[in-house]
């Protein structure tokens, strides 16, 4: 049980944490959708409430270097923990760094499951460096340890990003591995890409939102269905031509073929290494290999007797996958574990896209609540986030709101998922409706915080749809493509994020100080002394400032 604070009894009312997803503070206001959106309620909020900046990518968050983005799940283990753990990212490099990765037992098995079989190792995953999800350098590593160690064939199954990278720059992955791996095939050893498509359209769907894109995975990597091309690069190149306009994550489905017949089906024998290391769009897919006949998300026609490895294990409540090639950080003392073991009873709400950020990431890697958790989910739209760029914003608000009001709950957390899913889109008038959409929802829902005699701690995960375009390294104004439009950027930034403190019942009494290096995981703290309590020993410090 977390120790009373001595120096203040805490606020009588709850404290509502609220994630704004995507709300970087940018260093300019070119290429801003949070700069050009009208947002009354947040522009008041950082006119007239204590805030201060806080750092939201790299080692911040557990990535290898300030040159890593954060992401939405290393930044609410960050918020959720109240300390820094190094990240699947840094967890990776550091196993093939060490040839760790390559002593451990799953890889051993992925390897002799290869060669007893048809000797095919398949490599299915994110096509980029973008360092989220995956990172290219990760794949050519293990092709080329497959390769040492007597695989005779290996079949990679490549996600174009254009998400977590720029969003057309697939072919400038695409073409340097074919001529790497064209060179291992001159020496003897069968590599191919095999198959792929946009991550939005296939494979690595989440949270059980869209099913129907794992099984069009399915039928593109394991079955060998679909629109066949000569190669990678001839796929991008004519889907590009063919669906004018459309960026690589949404790209269609493409199967590679020589003679009529798929280069890379997934047979019994064979090996199968999903090598993202992010857990919340791999789960899906595991699952469709993994389990057996009561399976029912879609009929997989077919399922291959195969040697399954994920990159980590995804999920540690529901053990997936049985075999990981690295271990993930062990994630201890986390804030809903503490404020459960005192007596805390907590809310947490988001839409299907973001649930899983405010409950697993949240509770460190963890399927299930704690004692005293209660966890509302509000189902997300299935379709492309930038048609209604206000999501479930609205219906979060009325959670809430019900929740505060329900009297019951001393700490409430939730996630508005717009600026990130829409700031993903590119597409910059949708994303200033999303910060719009977002800054509608708070002047909603800080009435109710005040009414219940509460406080609100306002912040973000990482940025997103501050930065909307790219800019020209030189003038530091817009890119532009050859036609004259503005080069739009679908990653996440490298911006801090705002903490607010937004509280009217305290008389001005408590606001927020400084700390060199402060981060999204002296969130922790900063609730427990708000409620009374001092943090944990292992938690970062606090950031209130009790007047």
């Amino acid at each position: 049980m977390l120790q009373k604070l001595p120096s203040f009894p805490g606020i009588t009312g709850p404290v509502v944490v609220i994630v704004m997803d995507g709300y970087g503070v940018p260093k300019t206001d070119v290429g801003s959708a949070i700069a050009a959106a009208r947002k009354p309620t947040l522009d008041a909020l950082f006119a007239r409430y204590p805030h201060l900046l806080l750092r939201a990518h790299g080692t911040a968050v557990g990535m290898p270097s300030d040159e890593d983005m954060g992401n939405s799940e290393v930044g609410h283990n960050a918020i959720g923990a109240g300390q820094v753990y190094a990240q699947g990212a840094a967890l990776v490099a550091d196993a093939i760094a060490s040839g760790a990765i390559w002593q451990g037992a799953a890889w051993q098995q992925v390897v002799a499951g290869a060669k007893a079989g048809r000797g095919v190792l398949h490599f299915i995953g994110l096509f980029s460096d973008g360092n989220v999800h995956s990172h290219i350098d990760h794949l050519k590593a293990m092709v080329l340890r497959a390769r040492d160690e007597g695989v005779k064939a290996v079949r990679i199954h490549a996600l174009l990003d254009g998400r977590d990278v720029p969003e057309t720059s697939a072919l400038e992955y695409v073409e340097p591995f074919e001529a790497f791996l064209a060179e291992m095939q001159a020496s003897g050893f069968d590599a191919q890409i095999a198959s792929g498509g946009g991550r939005m359209t296939i494979t690595m769907d989440r949270y059980d939102a869209n099913w129907k894109m794992v099984e069009q995975g399915w039928h593109t990597h394991v079955l060998g269905r679909g629109e066949q091309f000569a190669s990678a690069s001839e796929a991008v190149r004519a889907l590009r031509e063919k669906h004018p306009g459309t960026i690589d994550q949404d790209l269609p489905a493409f199967v590679i073929g020589r003679d009529g017949q798929p280069v890379g089906t997934i047979e019994d024998g064979d090996a199968v290494v999903f090598y993202n290391f992010r857990g919340d769009r791999a789960i899906e897919i595991t699952r469709a290999f993994e389990e057996g006949a009561e399976f029912d998300k879609f009929d997989r026609v077919r399922v291959p007797r195969v040697t399954y490895a994920g990159m980590l294990q995804y999920d540690g409540d529901l053990k997936l996958p049985k075999r990981f090639l690295v271990d993930p950080p062990a994630i201890r003392d986390t804030m809903s574990e503490w404020l459960s073991k005192s007596g805390i009873a907590q809310f947490a709400c988001s839409e299907t896209q973001k649930f899983g950020h405010v409950t697993y990431f949240w509770n460190g890697n963890r399927s299930n609540k704690f004692d005293g958790e209660t966890w509302e989910e509000v189902p997300s739209d299935v379709v492309p986030f930038e048609q209604r760029p206000w999501m479930k914003a609205a219906e979060i608000t009325d959670a809430m709101i019900a929740a505060i009001r329900s009297g019951q709950y001393k700490v409430l957390r939730c996630n508005y998922a717009n600026g990130d899913m829409v700031g993903h889109s590119g597409h910059f008038r949708a994303a200033t409706m999303a910060v719009e959409a977002v800054d509608l929802a708070l002047s909603r829902l800080l009435p109710a915080i005040d009414a219940a005699g509460g406080v609100a701690l306002i912040t973000a995960d990482h940025g997103n749809a501050d930065e909307m375009f790219e800019l020209d390294k030189k003038t530091k104004q817009p890119a532009q493509n050859a036609d004259g439009s503005f080069k739009a950027k679908t990653a996440h930034t490298l911006n801090p994020v705002p903490l607010i403190l937004y509280d009217k019942v305290s008389g001005g009494k408590l606001g927020l100080k400084s700390v060199d290096g402060a981060g999204l995981s002296n969130i922790a703290a900063t609730v427990a002394n708000l409620i009374g309590f001092e943090k944990h020993a292992a938690w970062d410090a606090s950031l209130l400032d009790v007047r």
